[in-house]
């Protein structure tokens, strides 16, 4: 019981972390971003339209059928 507090403990205490200010510098950097390959996302984004039928809130219109 006292392992599994303590373990609760630890989990909860090591996800928070304070930036600093010239960190935030680095964490900006488009290096970071998510979309920094404009022709993987739209090829990724296209992928997960066919398979699943759903738009990831940008627009696309159509069926699943990967046709358009």
């Amino acid at each position: 019981m006292v392992l599994a507090a303590v373990a609760v403990i630890i989990a909860l205490g090591t996800g928070c972390s304070t930036v600093e200010p010239w960190q935030r510098r680095t964490l900006s950097d488009a290096t970071m971003r998510g979309d920094r390959d404009p022709a993987g996302l739209l090829l990724a984004e296209h992928m997960w339209f066919s398979r699943e039928a759903a738009a990831g809130g940008r627009g696309v219109g159509g069926g699943g059928c990967g046709c358009n």
